[in-house]
């Protein structure tokens, strides 16, 4: 029979590997929307309904409990997306993402009054740190911007911890049928957008691919792994998104990161990675 010890590493491994799963599928997503030519609200919703096809296939039958983090879960799901749309469109792509990547700090803040999940230094640390990788991740890129898209781009980031935290109060209850109703929301105010698109057959295959690998199946992903890590260590992985993002554009599209692309993730992946490193061996401390 497995030990204590055993069992919470066997499960704090899983919600980390679903959880770096979960970061790399979503990280697809900027390649693929670089190959297409849709309006950005028409691919989120799009890609939204093939999403819920996918996790609906998952839960079978979905648990609608209506109650508050299961609805304010999926608003902000669906905030998430289409506030990111929406600053990309007002302000700089760079400014965009590095602030919706704020999250962590807003997770930080929400998890000590709502899951009353303890932070301790090293979290502080780590989010410093990841801050940091990440404005020198994207300094060649950002700059003062649109007032307004900074400020939605903020809310963006702000839904996203939200959302994690949603999901996090509902690991044991309905945390993918929150997500279900997020994507049911943002294709059914993405409609009017959808209908003006010029459809054809390889745009289609791009929001398949990215309603299942990028939305659905990392979702299903992410969700799970926040039964077994907190949502703080979910949303600090979660970073690894942005960062994997130019890798891609890298080997299919050629564009070459820069040294302070380069140096700043660096930075992030080690401060992850040592973070992960000490909850660990401190939590074999406190089970011997």
């Amino acid at each position: 029979m497995a030990s204590m010890k055993e069992l919470v590493h066997s499960h704090r491994f899983k919600g980390i590997i679903l959880a770096i799963i979960a970061s790399t599928l979503w990280s697809i997503g900027g390649i693929l929307v670089k190959l297409l030519d849709w309006n950005p609200v028409a691919i989120s919703g799009s890609r939204s309904f093939i999403a819920s096809l996918v996790i609906l296939a998952y839960i079978r039958k979905p648990k609608i409990t209506k109650s508050k983090p299961q609805i304010i879960g999926a608003i902000a799901y669906s905030a998430t997306v289409l506030f990111y749309v929406i600053a990309n469109k007002l302000t700089t792509a760079a400014n965009a993402i590095l602030l919706q990547y704020t999250a962590p700090i807003f997770v930080a803040i929400l998890s000590f009054f709502i899951l009353r999940e303890k932070i301790h230094w090293y979290d502080i640390a780590s989010i410093v740190a990841v801050v940091l990788g990440m404005a020198l991740f994207f300094i060649d890129g950002v700059d003062s911007g649109n007032i307004l898209g900074n400020i939605i781009a903020i809310a963006s980031g702000f839904a996203v911890a939200c959302n994690t935290l949603a999901l996090r109060v509902q690991k044991d209850d309905s945390a993918l049928e929150t997500v279900w109703l997020g994507n049911l929301l943002t294709f059914i105010i993405a409609v009017p957008f959808i209908l003006q698109v010029d459809i054809s057959v390889r745009g289609l295959i791009i929001v398949v691919i990215l309603g299942v690998f990028q939305l659905g199946i990392s979702y299903i992903a992410y969700a799970n792994c926040l039964k077994y890590i907190t949502a703080l260590e979910a949303i600090l992985i979660a970073v690894l998104e942005p960062l994997l993002n130019p890798i891609w554009v890298y080997i299919f599209l050629g564009e070459k990161p820069s040294i302070n692309a380069i140096f700043g993730g660096i930075i992030v992946i080690v401060a992850i990675t040592l973070r992960g490193i000490y909850v660990t061996m401190k939590t074999s401390e406190e089970n011997i």
